[in-house]
């Protein structure tokens, strides 16, 4: 069995094995909203096409007040598994890269996933808010980065020589870590292997394959510590699994500068009131209303 083969196997399995566990949790609550599937749909379609759903999905709930902050981090990670293991089989089944620095760079960041998980469970509100603030800030600049067309073009390298592997691992674990935050891998691991002389295409599949089992490892510890909203994080699964078939598979591509820039402008809107939340006095004992 190859490489690519034994990484489409083992997302299918724990894909089944996550729906399985999120199933039974279910079991007795509330269906979501219809609001809630929509984001999810949104964001996971334009996530499958390259905008990321981190920062839309913390902006959305920030500004509607579905989720309270301190549980936004376990929402988005166990709502956006099951849809990024959607992307991650499409991605790694279509675009070719060495499989060494597939599985590497995929073990590196389920490794520091799971470290972060572990963190950011035990983490108090204000901190939580103060990482998200800076993770939307972080994404704004690598949405503007993109947008004004200086990331590195990179190279045509399907694969890293050995020194260079050793750092995009370490690189990636760090990387892992910071997910369980809500800060997205996407843009740094693009601006890394584009860098390192990779095709920017080939960073897709590794990508998607990362942060697909990263979020499940992770969504596990978050489900075990009760730190999410089960119907929030139901709606995105519900509304991501088919927005994400539906981008991959059917429509690919779309115009998207506009509304990227608009993306843009919502994020740090999104990051101000996050920072500010995390700055007042009365925001720890004043909580924020539930998903509805």
């Amino acid at each position: 069995m190859t490489i690519r083969l034994a990484l489409l196997v083992i997302l299918a399995v724990a894909g089944i094995a996550f729906a399985a566990r999120l199933a039974r949790v279910a079991v007795g609550s509330r269906p979501p909203s219809l609001a809630l599937v929509a984001i999810g749909f949104v964001t996971n379609f334009f996530d499958t096409l390259g905008i990321g759903s981190f920062a839309t999905t913390t902006t959305t709930f920030k500004m509607l007040r579905l989720v309270p902050d301190e549980h936004i981090p376990g929402t988005m990670i166990v709502g956006h598994s099951l849809p990024v293991v959607a992307q991650a089989l499409i991605f790694i089944a279509v675009v070719q890269v060495e499989p060494t620095v597939l599985l590497s760079l995929i073990t590196a960041t389920i490794l520091g996933g799971w470290l972060g998980a572990g963190i950011v469970t035990r983490l108090p509100r204000r901190p939580i808010q103060i990482g998200m603030g800076t993770a939307l800030l972080a994404a704004a600049f690598f949405m503007t980065m993109s947008q004004l067309g200086l990331f590195p073009s990179g190279g045509t390298a399907l694969g890293l020589a050995p020194g260079l592997l050793w750092l995009a691992i370490a690189v990636n674990f760090v990387l892992g870590a910071l997910i369980m935050l809500g800060i997205g891998n996407y843009g740094p691991c693009l601006v890394l292997l584009s860098l390192l002389g990779m095709d920017p295409r080939a960073a897709f599949p590794i990508m998607m394959g990362a942060g697909a089992l990263v979020a499940m490892a992770g969504g596990i510890r978050f489900m075990r510590a009760g730190r999410y909203d089960l119907r929030a994080a139901i709606g995105l699964t519900c509304g991501g699994i088919p927005a994400v078939l539906i981008a991959g598979l059917i429509v690919k591509s779309l115009p998207l500068d506009v509304l990227r820039w608009l993306v843009l402008c919502v994020v740090l809107y999104a990051a101000v009131m996050m920072l500010r939340s995390a700055m007042a006095p009365s925001e720890d004992s004043a909580p924020e209303k539930g998903a509805s």
